[in-house]
């Protein structure tokens, strides 16, 4: 244990003494950010503004003071996983480095299961993406608290916090077992690059689940990202979305939330919040275990 305590230490040190390596894997959310506010954001709060004007007597300023409030939130909510992917695969970048320096055979050589090796990598990436995780939180609840929303209840932070966990996990199982076959760090940052698009698209955060086909629709569904994003609008976007849609009728209010994936129906089935969670953990053991026996395979066929 006090082995493992050590190496899971040594990987989070590495990552945030690095300041370099924190800034660029926070680079996707401030690109996010922008896009959101310059293009896609407004493009969204109108229509939003403009379903609210056919309702009579309502306040034209007001919706819109509330749809903006609405997608800051639905962005945060996304970005939340981008970045657990994003500081996953910076933490990861350890690995690399132990390659190219000898050190990861030497690690492997030590008086320790490399199960528990691998899991102390995992553990690394998981508590980095939960601080930095935690903290992209804070900073959105607090800039939405100053621009007129409601704080999240004790319930929902306390929800919140284990959705960064369990995201957090999933992100380091499967940038783990990428790792166990990556060799070079110019191999690495290409798939950086990769991953920041992929896990943005993949999350509808570039384009809305209700814009892409039924066929593309179900290729999200296999995999942990689209979920993991759903968890979290669910419980952030509740109370600005009672406000914003309260004379909306229920039909419409549901078309909204599937368009932008709030609420999602994998397969043509609806899925509960806890199932998102159950999927996205049930992801995490699952890459959890190919990336040990990935690493135990690997090492056994370079001897």
């Amino acid at each position: 244990m006090t082995r493992f305590i050590y190496l899971t230490k040594r990987n989070m040190l590495i990552y945030f003494r690095d300041k370099g390596a924190v800034f660029f894997s926070l680079l996707s959310m401030l690109i996010i950010i922008a896009l959101m506010l310059f293009f896609l954001g407004d493009m969204h709060i109108d229509s939003i503004v403009k379903a609210l004007a056919n309702i009579p007597g309502h306040d034209t300023a007001n919706d819109n003071k509330n749809a903006e409030l609405f997608m800051i939130t639905w962005t945060a909510a996304g970005i939340i996983p981008i970045n657990a992917a994003n500081v996953s695969l910076s933490v990861l970048s350890s690995i690399i480095k132990d390659k190219q320096t000898g050190k990861y055979a030497a690690i492997h050589t030590s008086p320790i299961s490399r199960f528990a090796i691998t899991l102390s990598y995992i553990a690394a990436a998981c508590l980095s993406s939960v601080v930095i995780c935690t903290v992209t939180l804070a900073v959105s609840e607090l800039y939405t608290a100053a621009k007129g929303m409601e704080l999240f209840t004790l319930s929902e932070h306390l929800k919140l916090f284990g959705m960064i966990i369990a995201n957090s996990f999933t992100y380091s199982a499967i940038m783990y077992l990428c790792a166990v076959f990556v060799k070079s760090e110019g191999a690495w940052s290409g798939l950086g690059t990769l991953v920041g698009t992929l896990v943005g698209f993949l999350g509808g955060i570039y384009l809305p689940v209700g814009n892409i086909s039924e066929s593309l629709a179900n290729i999200l569904s296999c995999t942990p990202v689209i979920y993991g994003t759903v968890m979290f609008r669910n419980i952030m976007i509740r109370s600005i979305s009672d406000i914003t849609f309260a004379d909306l009728p229920a039909k419409a209010v549901n078309e909204i939330r599937s368009d932008l994936g709030i609420d999602y129906s994998p397969f043509g089935a609806d899925i509960s919040l806890a199932g998102c969670v159950m999927v996205v953990i049930g992801f995490g053991i699952l890459f959890t275990v190919i990336g040990a026996a990935a690493a135990a395979f690997k090492k056994h066929n370079e001897r």
